[in-house]
Parts: C-alpha cells; sequence; structure tokens
C-alpha cells in the first residue's frame, strides 16, 4: 500500500489509507500481511511527529521514508516525492505483491505505484482523488504548458496498466470514461472518520445574536482553497458580525496573512494544524463552519474530504464550492448555504440564509461512516488478490 500521507499525519490520504488498513486487516486471510510505504509526517511544514522508520503489528509493517524539509510549493513537492519514489523502489525491490494498492490526489504515486506493480508482476488497484492534469492549469499556470504534455501521458501509462480504478468524486467520472473508457471502476468516496462519529455535536456553544458569530474554517491553506481571495473581503464586509478563525497550514498561508494585513482585518485569527481532538473542540465552539475551493474549472469536478466531517458535526456550513461539490452538498447536507467561489457579495448574502444553531444529520453520518465504506472497499482489493488465486 503506497500513500504519501498516513497516520499521524493530518491529510485526507492519510486518514483514508489508515482507516482502509484497518479494514483489510479485519479481513486479511491467514498467512497474508500488509506492507504500508509511507512518509515521515510532513502535511504541514509545522506540524511534525518523531516516529520510528519500521513499524509492525501483526500483519502489517510500515515503512516511513524520511523527507528533506519543504514547503508547499511545486518544487518543494516535486524534491519530496522524488525521495519518496527512490526508497519506495527500493523497499519493494525483489518483493512479491499480489496486489499494490496506491492512493494519490497528484498523479505521482500513482504512477510510482504502477511502476512497483509491473515490477513486482502484481494487480493494480488505484485511489484517485484529484485529476493532476486537469488541475494544473489553474494551480500552476505558469507551468502548465510546459508540464502537461509529459503529465498527460504519464496519466495514460498509469491508468492503462490499473486492473481497478476507484474515484472518490462521481464529479471525476466523465474524464475518466472518456479517456480509458476499458478500465473497471469503483466509487468508493471520502467519508466520516471515527472521531467525528463519537463527536456529542450537542454540547457545542449555541449562536448569540449579544456576540459576533463564530466561523471555523479547519485544512490547507493553499492556492486550491483560494482562502485569500475571499476571506480578507469578507473579515471587511462582516466586522461587526462574524470573527473568523483559519485552522492550517500551507503555501498560501503568507499571502492570506498579508491580505488580511492589507485590508485591516481584526476578526481572523489564524492558527497552526491541531491535532484532531484539539480541533474537534474548535468545532464544537464553532457557530459556522466555512469550506471553499478557489473558482477553477477543475474543481467542479472534485469532493473535498472536509465536507464529511463538517456534516458530521450538526452545524450550519457556509460554502463556497461550484460544479460536483455544490450538487452534493445541496442534495445530502441540509443547513448548508452554498455560494459561488470568491464571490465575496453572494456570500454574504446566503450566509444570511442558514438556520445559526446545530441539527443533527443523522442519515448522512449513517451513509458516509467511513468505516462502512473502508470495509466494502477493503473487500474490493481483496477480491482483485483473489482473481489470480
Amino acid at each position: 500500500m503506497l500513500s504519501f500521507y498516513f497516520r499521524p499525519d493530518l491529510s485526507a490520504g492519510s486518514f483514508r489509507t489508515s482507516t482502509l488498513v484497518d479494514s483489510l486487516l479485519a479481513i486479511l486471510p491467514a498467512g497474508a500481511s500488509i506492507e504500508v510505504i509511507t512518509t515521515a509526517p510532513n502535511r504541514y511544514h509545522s506540524f511534525n511527529r518523531e516516529m520510528p522508520e519500521v513499524e509492525t503489528s501483526g500483519a502489517v509493517t510500515i515503512r516511513r521514508i524520511a523527507l528533506p524539509a519543504h514547503r508547499s510549493d511545486l518544487w518543494g513537492q516535486a524534491r519530496a516525492f522524488m525521495r519518496f519514489a527512490r526508497r519506495a523502489k527500493r523497499q519493494t525491490a525483489d518483493v512479491h505483491y499480489d496486489v499494490v494498492f496506491a492512493t494519490s490526489s497528484r498523479l505521482m504515486t500513482a504512477a510510482l505505484g504502477a511502476w512497483i506493480a509491473r515490477r513486482a508482476h502484481a494487480r493494480l488497484y488505484l485511489d484517485i482523488r484529484d485529476i493532476f492534469v486537469d488541475t494544473i492549469g489553474d494551480v500552476f499556470p505558469s507551468f502548465a504548458a510546459a508540464l502537461r504534455p509529459p503529465l498527460s501521458a504519464l496519466e495514460r501509462w498509469t491508468m492503462r496498466r490499473a486492473d481497478r480504478i476507484n474515484l472518490v468524486s462521481r464529479g471525476f467520472e466523465k474524464y475518466f470514461r472518456s479517456r480509458y473508457p476499458d478500465r473497471a471502476y469503483a466509487w468508493f468516496t471520502n467519508g466520516i472518520d471515527e472521531e467525528f462519529l463519537r463527536a456529542d455535536w450537542t454540547q457545542g456553544e449555541s449562536s448569540n445574536a449579544q456576540r459576533p458569530l463564530l466561523v471555523v474554517y479547519a485544512g490547507n491553506i493553499g492556492e486550491g482553497q483560494g482562502l485569500h481571495a475571499i476571506l480578507p473581503q469578507l473579515a471587511v464586509r462582516l466586522a461587526q458580525r462574524a470573527r473568523f478563525v483559519v485552522i492550517g497550514d500551507g503555501g498560501r498561508r503568507e499571502l492570506l496573512l498579508e491580505r488580511l494585513r492589507q485590508v485591516g482585518a481584526q476578526n481572523v485569527e489564524v492558527l497552526p494544524p491541531m491535532p484532531r481532538a484539539a480541533l474537534l473542540e474548535a468545532y464544537l465552539s464553532a457557530d459556522v463552519l466555512f469550506l471553499h475551493l478557489n473558482a477553477f474549472a477543475a474543481f467542479e469536478k472534485v469532493l473535498p474530504s472536509k465536507i464529511f466531517e463538517y456534516a458530521a458535526m450538526g452545524k450550519p456550513i457556509w460554502a463556497g464550492v461550484a460544479g460536483y461539490a455544490a450538487s452534493f452538498i445541496a442534495a445530502e447536507v441540509p443547513n448548508a448555504a452554498i455560494f459561488a467561489p470568491c464571490n465575496a457579495s453572494e456570500a454574504v448574502h446566503k450566509l444570511e440564509t442558514l438556520i445559526l444553531h446545530d441539527q443533527p444529520r443523522q442519515d448522512f453520518v449513517a451513509r458516509y461512516d467511513r468505516r462502512r465504506i473502508a470495509r466494502a472497499m477493503a473487500e474490493d482489493i481483496l477480491q482483485l488478490a483473489r482473481a489470480d488465486s
């Protein structure tokens, strides 16, 4: 199992793969084992945990590859991945695998999984969380013209070697089916982690008309989230109405802080990433949970993992998203206000439509329990392993 992030790292890939490993262990045939190739915690420069390089527990062995310190810019990520790829190739040399599983948001881990599976004569199961070729023009416009042709070729090589491709968003379907119609697809989406399933959302604070609304955002602060393009405007417009708390780190954190300084915003606090227990407390204290994706066409296909933990809390959700994410929230998440990304005027208007008290979303929580989704996905992976037995 290849995952650039694994517990205790703070990322969607980490949470997803960690739960999947637990689900596989519960149904693993006698004598079978799992080897996880991942990195030492590195998702955020400001969140670092010391972990053993090799950790074995029962039938699972976790190998963590230390990476050079880097910020979340393109070249820093590229250097980090090259270290990961070299070490992963070395650690998997001359090892027999029945199945190679790779979860990937920026294509490279998927391509590495395809290379290892080919060398090991193993079946390949890809878990695709984003379409890098589609997003590169928006997120890295300076490099898109040079990078898109080789990345498109790499994507074709990778996908055509997959025995099964899981897509976390139905918004990806048209893109992949039009290019790789002969592949076998699965649709195991993101879900709600156990910590949020156990949370007693009824213990959260109720909004009080006598104080500013507490609006909480937690997650990456990058180009994809576009907080720098919306939050300064909202902070000024809602200076007397709302207080914002942003929890996270990423490549656009400094730009966000600079733009907040430029507009003189006094009602925004930016905090570093925090462990999930503390994050849960922050959610419970919020009046409104905020979500935003930048106004890029490619992001109209994605389904942010943050939707699931937000919805589990029973809190009003204020979401600047478009395309599939907007359709999903409108259909699945009661008491959510959706506005066009980067449109502060519409955002302020839609905030007024929220019911500003907590409400359970029991049907949603039952439907998207990550443990249930991971169990079904684990069975799907083992079916692929059994295909040659």
